[in-house]
């Protein structure tokens, strides 16, 4: 099985920490290369993140002494991996360019942001609804002229969460109306009891 070089972009992060704890010891990634702001580059990962590491596990031991990479050098980046994770806060305009620079660098990308959620030719797929949505990359491909990057997205987090669920309840049993509540300000944010106390109330 062919083990894929992945990157994260965005990875000083709350989400590109969780990308990289997610990628330790992953039996198809092997994380090849960490980018973050000016800031972060230079540094290694360790350095980088510090005390704000907010992963419940400890800092995966390969990431610690990689040197963080300058996102905006899409070039280098692009040329250490097979595809990047994204994740940046960044404003939405400037994602776009960002992600698009990567997808043009023939470098796929799978975005966390929302900033091409509403892209028509930017799939953005639940396999377990619509993977078939997957087919619009042709279309995106031939709009970006590139050959083999691509821009695909994630959902909003908390549909990730229950539209699969809610999908053959709709389908086999005509569930119409759902009343749902996520609270994601606060779990999206990365609080918790212990950083942010007033969340009892």
């Amino acid at each position: 099985m062919k083990e894929y070089k992945v990157g994260v972009v965005g990875a000083t992060g709350m989400v590109g920490q969780r990308f990289v704890s997610l990628l330790e010891n992953h039996p198809w990634f092997r994380l090849a290369a960490l980018a973050a702001s000016p800031r972060s580059a230079g540094k290694t990962y360790e350095e980088a993140v510090g005390a704000r590491w907010a992963m419940p596990t400890p800092m995966p031991g390969e990431a610690k002494k990689m040197v963080v990479m300058d996102a905006a050098d899409v070039a280098a980046v692009a040329a250490k991996v097979d595809f990047v994770f994204c994740a940046v806060d960044m404003k939405k305009d400037e994602i776009k360019a960002l992600e698009e620079a990567y997808a043009k660098a023939e470098c796929p990308v799978v975005s966390n942001n929302s900033a091409h959620r509403f892209t028509p030719d930017v799939p953005m797929v639940v396999p377990e609804i619509n993977a078939e949505h997957i087919e619009v990359i042709s279309a995106q491909r031939a709009r970006l002229g590139t050959k083999h990057g691509f821009i695909a997205v994630k959902s909003n987090c908390s549909l990730q969460s229950y539209v699969p669920a809610l999908h053959p309840l709709m389908r086999d049993y005509g569930v119409s109306k759902c009343l749902v509540c996520t609270y994601q300000a606060i779990s999206g944010a990365g609080k918790t009891f212990e950083t942010w106390p007033e969340m009892v109330d």
